[in-house]
């Protein structure tokens, strides 16, 4: 199959021939219909995060199953999918606890060896080993996945358009519903207005929230927060943001999320929280990052900083929730995406999202 190729950052993506082995055991085929462009794969590129290498890129994708492997037992060839990059194993206590986004398999086998959940790799390139990114690999022809990475959804979804569902959407509107728990009539920050924080401002206004106030460096993306779900915009950074959000929400936030993952943004969400706020930690950083606060306001303010991976979804619950509200809806999806594009212009498309002259771009294989 043909395949988009990391091998290094000195080294140009290149869409080259890949072997890809047959699904073994609780495995499918998946034949992808698109894959999302994300910061994810914008930090690997750069070489901020370490996966072994060479490796195919892509973690946020959808498609339809052609083959599975033995012992599955959820889906058939002609399913439509929606590929999740944590694949529960079902027996870790984070798993039996319902908390499926804090797989011990997903955090402790899948990332540092680059293989899938059993921790070998179906890809191959140049006769040599190939590694799997996030156990998806979706900037391909075809990904083999583990069966609970592939979440079975209704057939008459946009299966192109659905991908953003499987990071961007689960992590945005997760972060809302899960992870802070966004209560009605409060008033929330979405500091990045990318495909996440459009998520998180969509999440919010399904949550009942009564301020939403979306913050980006852009005027277009601001603009199209208001059309999603933000009561206010602001374009700007810095000290003089805090001041002009301080103006709109004197009293504080009673969340402020960060969807860029920033030293400097994740601070400021700390900074614009009032009393009993929460700040949640939803765009991730380079490696060795580091942010500071003062603890004293933060007890004192009884306030709380929270982490959300994955938007602490449960991927065969929520996933197809999402979709649902896709179909009937309340999450507007199209206007997210800024490009359709071939494979073969995936360096182009993470050229673009750096820029930050694009939300969401699909490609499509």
């Amino acid at each position: 199959m043909q395949a988009v190729v990391f091998r290094g950052v000195d080294a140009p993506l290149e869409v080259t021939e890949v072997h890809l082995d047959a699904p073994r055991s609780h495995e499918v085929l998946v034949k992808i219909a698109a894959a999302g462009v994300c910061h994810s794969d914008l930090h690997v590129v750069r070489g901020e995060w370490t996966r072994r290498l060479p490796t195919v890129l892509g973690h946020e994708g959808s498609g339809t199953v052609v083959e599975v492997g033995p012992d599955v037992t959820t889906l058939t060839p002609g399913d439509h999918v929606v590929l999740s990059w944590v694949a529960p194993c079902g027996e870790c206590r984070h798993c039996r606890a319902g908390v499926e986004a804090r797989c011990e398999v997903a955090a402790k086998v899948v990332g540092p060896t680059g293989g899938l959940n059993d921790g070998t790799t179906r890809l191959s390139v140049d006769g040599r080993p190939a590694y799997h990114y996030l156990a998806v690999s979706s900037y391909a022809e075809y990904a083999v996945v583990p069966e609970s990475g592939a979440i079975k959804v209704r057939d008459d979804a946009p299966l192109d358009l659905i991908a953003l569902v499987g990071c961007a959407v689960a992590t945005g509107v997760g972060a809302v519903r899960n992870t802070a728990k966004v209560e009605p009539g409060s008033t929330v920050v979405v500091i990045g207005c990318g495909g996440v924080g459009l998520s998180v401002v969509q999440g919010a206004r399904l949550a009942g929230a009564a301020r939403i106030v979306a913050v980006d460096l852009r005027q277009d993306k601001v603009d199209l927060a208001l059309t999603h779900g933000a009561t206010d915009a602001v374009v700007g950074t810095g000290d003089q943001l805090d001041v002009w959000l301080r103006d709109l929400l004197p009293d504080g936030a009673d969340y402020a999320f960060d969807a860029i993952g920033r030293t400097s943004t994740t601070e400021q969400a700390i900074r614009l929280l009032g009393l009993g706020g929460t700040a949640v930690v939803v765009g991730i950083p380079p490696e060795g990052s580091s942010a500071s606060f003062d603890p004293l306001v933060l007890v004192e303010l009884d306030q709380r900083i929270l982490g959300s991976n994955y938007g602490g979804i449960r991927p065969a619950v929520d996933i197809p929730q999402l979709v649902d509200l896709v179909m009937s809806g309340d999450l507007r999806l199209e206007e997210m995406v800024s490009a359709r594009r071939p494979l073969d212009e995936a360096a182009a498309a993470l050229d673009d999202l750096a820029s930050g002259a694009t939300l969401r771009q699909l490609l499509i294989p």
